[in-house]
């Protein structure tokens, strides 16, 4: 191992370094529509108007996520003001963390290096470093998942006594009263589902005492249960559109137009695992040796991967983000099996960082969506660190590797979000947003006419009055009706009477339905256009 890894205080100092880069990227980039722009408005709604048990969007009642993430932004927009960065902190804490545990949990459990090469693998994972610069659920979501995981891994151990259980074990609990308030029912019925298959392929059916069923539940619902309380006792509507709707249509029905084949999030992993791809097959398979003893680690981390992976592949609903919670799992099996793997084995990622930064390098001239400098910087680090790490192990120097791969997978994953900036920007609609934030009023009218563009009411700091459209809004509108327009009609009256008195008032337009606004002779000003919308403003008397 290098000279600076050796000591406790070299560790240290490498994960401070992690944590400030990680949290110094959030800044990089604009919220992009639609998951960044609707979880920072969310939020900033939250903290204006002090409910924090009705979550709402453009001040419309939105049920369809828990209010965790609602609650920690809030907190983030509270402690430190309105910003990119405050809307990502949660995320970036996430991602954190996760890594954190993972290191942790390798090392109390395995021993060892597979800590620290379990955490390298999961920081630089691309899911997993580009979610937790990414505003969404997700990320948030798959660490408490993790934190109910490494609890439950190191309550298990066989060495493990009563009382050392007894607090993993309602940590593991805990975590999954926060998994529930994170996303819904898959906090708990995934982790469920993982011990009964566990429990059956393992032969361990005494786990279920080990799990102190009946403090933890106690627990889990003093955690979780208030907040659904209460949301039902204020909006009787909730439960049946929240558990039903959200969860039951949302796995069995292709009503969310999210379906994909089965084989999806098997593609997914390609991209998803850089530059680990090619050292998981091995450690997965790895997994399934019996180890000595009752309990069995990697047996769970491999059924807990399995597991999630055929759950949300046999769901009608299918997203990228779904599969983040199984990668902690990936990432502490890969740190395992590198500890042992040989020479050859272990040189994969170093290889595979050198293919991807030369055929990326390759294919520059044919992109044109992203900025090529931020891009190009992005392959080049991943052809510097992928040499350096093959040169480490050539040299003996197993820690260095996997160091310099993971540094490499990194800088990869940041550069390739950054040179996404100007289209972001674009299509979020920012500049159109803030050429007119100023003008703006709390009682100022600002139509949203056939669309509803997610992140420019968080930069305008005003919400909207949707006009023709119901979108994700649908459920919320039924209940309050008047806070949006159904007719065109409608809006045409509304905005002629304001235009006639000389009232301010703006509307952000469709393209299309601006060409038809200008046909009718609509009184309005173009001040400004974004993604496939135009910004229009009545003319002052």
């Amino acid at each position: 191992m290098p000279a600076f890894l050796r000591s406790r205080n070299a560790l240290y100092l490498l994960a401070a370094f992690f944590i400030l880069f990680s949290l110094l990227v959030l800044n990089v980039r604009t919220l992009v529509p639609p998951d960044e722009g609707r979880y920072a408005e969310m939020a900033r709604e939250m903290l204006l108007s002090g409910d924090w048990v009705t979550t709402r969007l453009n001040g419309i009642k939105y049920f369809e996520k828990p209010p965790l993430h609602t609650w920690m932004s809030a907190i983030a927009f509270g402690l430190f003001g309105l910003g990119e960065w405050q809307a990502r902190l949660w995320n970036g804490v996430c991602g954190i963390g996760g890594v954190l545990m993972v290191a942790y949990t390798g090392q109390r459990v395995f021993g060892g290096r597979a800590g620290l090469y379990g955490a390298m693998v999961l920081g630089s994972m691309l899911f997993w470093a580009a979610a937790s610069q990414f505003n969404s659920l997700d990320l948030p979501v798959a660490t408490t998942m993790t934190l109910a995981l490494c609890a439950l891994l190191i309550a298990q151990q066989d060495g493990a006594d009563v009382a050392q259980r007894r607090r993993w074990m309602l940590l593991c609990w805990a975590a999954m009263a926060l998994s529930l308030l994170a996303k819904g029912l898959i906090g708990i019925v995934l982790p469920g589902g993982v011990l009964l298959v566990y429990a059956l392929a393992s032969g361990d059916r005494g786990i279920w005492r080990r799990l102190h069923p009946v403090a933890g539940l106690a627990l889990f619902l003093l955690l979780s249960l208030p907040w659904f309380l209460l949301v039902a006792a204020r909006n009787p509507e909730q439960p049946q559109f929240f558990f039903i709707h959200e969860h039951w249509d949302r796995f069995f029905l292709k009503t969310h137009h999210r379906e994909g084949p089965w084989y999806y999030f098997l593609v997914l992993l390609v991209p998803a695992t850089m530059p680990w791809l090619l050292t998981l097959p091995a450690s997965l398979a790895a997994a399934r040796t019996r180890v000595t003893g009752r309990f069995q680690a990697p047996l769970l981390l491999l059924v807990w991967t399995a597991f999630i992976l055929l759950f949300f592949s046999y769901s009608s609903s299918k997203l990228p983000g779904y599969m983040l919670p199984v990668f902690p799992a990936m990432a502490l099996l890969a740190g395992l099996y590198l500890e042992r793997a040989s020479r050859r084995a272990a040189l994969a990622p170093a290889l595979l960082l050198i293919v991807v930064g030369v055929a990326g390098l390759a294919c520059m001239p044919l992109i044109t969506v992203v900025d090529k400098l931020w891009l190009g910087a992005g392959f080049a680090a991943a052809i510097i660190c992928g040499a350096a790490a093959w040169l480490a192990e050539w040299r003996g120097q197993r820690a260095g590797m996997v160091l310099l791969a993971a540094l490499g997978g990194w800088m990869l994953t940041q550069f390739s979000m950054a040179s996404y900036e100007p289209a972001g920007r674009h299509q979020a609609g920012r500049d159109a947003a803030l050429s007119i934030r100023a003008e703006l009023k709390p009682d100022t009218p600002v139509y949203s006419v056939g669309t509803y563009e997610q992140s420019m009411t968080f930069y305008m700091r005003h919400i909207v009055i949707p006009v023709h459209y119901t979108g994700e809004l649908d459920f919320g509108l039924q209940q309050e009706s008047w806070r949006g327009v159904a007719s065109m009609d409608e809006f045409y009256g509304r905005w002629l009477l304001s235009a006639g008195r000389g009232v301010p008032q703006y509307a952000i337009v469709r393209e299309d339905l601006y060409g038809v606004m200008r046909l009718r002779g609509l009184p309005m000003i173009e001040r400004a256009r974004g993604d496939g919308v135009v910004v229009v403003a009545s003319p002052l008397k």
